[in-house]
C-alpha cells in the first residue's frame, strides 16, 4: 500500500509515525522544509519539498501508484485542491481531507463522489467535541469510546485510592462488587500499557479500559464502586468551534455557561445558541469563576486555543470545587505535563484526528478504530470476512498475539463479552484491544 500525506504538521507527523512503524510505503509532501526535516530526521519515509497543490509534487510522490491520499495541512483549501488533483489527474482510489470550516465540512454536494470525492472529510473540532460530549454523558470515566453506533462503549476509568478493585487478581474480580462478568482489555499504568492476564492486579491510579454494553453502564458503575449522573451544570472556557459544538449539543440537556475572551465571538455564540449563557471574560480569572459558582459545576471544559490557559483554568477550577475537568491540549509534549499536574481528562485534537484517519489505512474490514493511551494502543472494531483466519475458531485457538485480546463479539444484534470457548463466525464484528507492536499480526488474522 502506498500512502501520500500532504502536510507535515503535528497531525501529518503523527500519522506518518504510526504508518512508518508498520512498514507502510509513505511519501510526505510539505512546502515548509523545516517541518519536513523533523520527519526525515526521525522517520524512515520519503519526503518531498513541494506545495500540496502542486501537480508536479504529486507526480514526484508517485501519485499514479498511490492507494490513499491524506491531505492534512492547516489549510482547508489546500487540502481540497490536493484531493481534486488526486482525483482528476491520478485517480487515487481514496482521498481523505482534514477540513475545519463548517461550510465546507457539512457541504455533502461539494465533497460527493461527483465533485471532490473526499471520503471522508475529518473535522478535528467536531471529532474532539464528540469525545467531550461522550465524557459529559459518562462523567465517572476518564475516556469513553463508542462502537456499533453506541451499542458498545469502551470506558476508561482511573482507579481511585481505596478502591475495592485494587490488589485483586483480575480472574477473581467477578463477585468483588458485581455478579456480572466484565473484561478489562487494557491497563494504562505510569506511562506503560499492558494487555492484562488473569493473574494481573489493579493498582491505584491505573486507567482500566472495559467494553460495556450500552444498557449495562449502571452495572459497570456498581462494579467500579462509583455513583455519577450525566453532567447537568457545565462551564466551558472557549467559544470557538469546539466550545460551540459542545454547548449546542448539551444546552438542551444541561445548564451551560460559555466564557470567551473575544467580544465578537461572544456575540456570534450568543446569537446562535438558544439557552447557553455566554460570558465575556477570562476563564482563568478566579473571581469570575467564583462569581459564576464554579463549585456547583458538574463539569468544567477548557477548550480555548491557548493550551497554557486551558491547563491553568482547569487546575484552578479543580481547586475551586468543579467535580470534573476536561482539558484540551494541542501540543503533544504538554500531555504528560498536564497528567502529571493531576488533570484527570486531557484530550489532544491532533491525536484524535490521527486516530480518526488511521482506520482507513488498516488492512481488513475495519469499521472503526480508536488510538488510546497517547497512541500506544488501539481499540479496533472489525468484521470477520470469509478469508479471515479467525473464522470458525474459538478465541482460545485463534492465535491472537499475547498483546491483543478480543473484548466483545457482536452477532445478529447480540453482544457477547467472550471467553476462550466462544467461536468466531463469518460476519461477526469484533472489538479488539491491541498494543501497537501487535497491530500487524492482528491485521493478518483479519484478511
Amino acid at each position: 500500500m502506498r500512502v501520500i500525506i500532504v502536510g507535515a504538521g503535528e497531525v501529518g507527523y503523527q500519522i506518518t509515525k504510526f504508518l512508518a512503524m508498520e512498514a507502510v510505503d509513505v511519501v510526505v509532501i510539505e512546502k515548509d522544509a523545516q517541518k519536513l526535516s523533523r520527519i526525515s530526521d526521525e522517520l524512515d519515509v520519503a519526503t518531498i519539498v513541494a506545495d500540496g497543490c502542486s501537480p508536479s509534487g504529486l507526480k514526484e510522490a508517485g501519485a499514479d501508484k498511490a492507494d490513499i491520499l491524506l491531505a492534512v495541512t492547516n489549510s482547508d483549501e489546500t487540502n481540497m485542491i490536493a484531493c481534486m488533483l488526486a482525483k482528476a489527474m491520478y485517480n487515487i482510489p481514496r482521498k481523505i481531507a482534514r477540513i475545519r470550516n463548517p461550510e465546507y465540512f457539512k457541504n455533502e454536494k461539494l465533497l460527493s463522489k461527483e465533485n471532490l470525492d473526499i471520503n471522508p472529510a475529518i473535522s478535528p473540532e467536531f471529532e474532539v467535541a464528540r469525545a467531550i460530549i461522550r465524557l459529559l454523558e459518562t462523567p465517572f470515566a476518564a475516556d469513553v469510546e463508542e462502537f456499533e453506533d453506541g451499542l458498545i462503549k469502551v470506558i476508561g476509568f482511573r482507579v481511585p485510592k481505596g478502591s475495592a478493585l485494587t490488589g485483586v487478581p483480575l480472574k477473581n474480580l467477578t463477585g468483588v462488587r458485581s455478579s456480572k462478568k466484565f473484561l478489562i482489555g487494557i491497563i494504562e499504568r505510569e506511562g506503560t500499557v499492558i494487555i492484562p492476564s488473569g493473574e494481573d492486579k489493579i493498582k491505584t491510579d491505573d486507567v482500566i479500559y472495559l467494553p460495556v454494553k450500552k444498557w449495562e453502564v449502571g452495572d459497570v458503575m456498581d462494579f467500579l464502586g462509583v455513583t455519577a449522573k450525566p453532567a447537568r451544570k457545565i462551564m466551558i472556557v472557549g467559544g470557538g468551534r469546539i466550545g460551540y459544538y459542545v454547548a449546542s449539543a448539551m444546552e438542551t440537556k444541561a445548564d451551560v455557561k460559555v466564557i470567551e475572551k473575544d467580544a465578537q465571538r461572544c456575540k456570534y455564540v450568543s446569537k446562535n445558541l438558544r439557552k447557553t449563557i455566554v460570558l465575556h471574560g477570562d476563564g482563568s480569572d478566579e473571581n469570575l469563576l467564583r462569581e459564576e459558582n464554579i463549585k456547583d459545576m458538574d463539569a468544567f471544559v477548557s477548550v480555548s486555543n491557548n493550551e497554557e490557559l486551558n491547563i491553568m483554568a482547569s487546575l484552578l477550577a479543580k481547586r475551586l470545587g468543579a467535580k470534573k475537568t476536561i482539558t484540551i491540549v494541542n501540543r503533544t509534549d504538554y500531555l504528560s505535563l498536564a497528567h502529571g499536574l493531576g488533570l484527570e481528562t486531557v484530550l489532544s485534537p491532533r491525536f484524535i484526528t490521527a486516530s480518526s484517519i488511521l482506520k482507513y489505512v488498516r488492512r481488513g474490514d475495519i469499521l472503526s478504530l480508536t488510538a488510546i493511551a497517547e497512541d500506544r494502543a488501539e481499540i479496533i472494531e472489525a468484521r470477520v470476512g470469509r478469508g479471515s483466519k479467525f473464522r470458525g475458531k474459538t478465541l482460545a485457538n485463534a492465535k491472537l498475539p499475547k498483546s491483543a485480546v478480543v473484548g466483545a463479539i457482536m452477532r445478529d444484534e447480540k453482544i457477547t463479552i467472550p471467553s476462550g470457548a466462544d467461536v468466531i463466525e463469518e460476519g461477526d464484528k469484533l472489538i479488539i484491544f491491541t498494543l501497537r507492536e501487535s497491530i500487524r499480526d492482528v491485521e493478518k488474522l483479519l484478511v
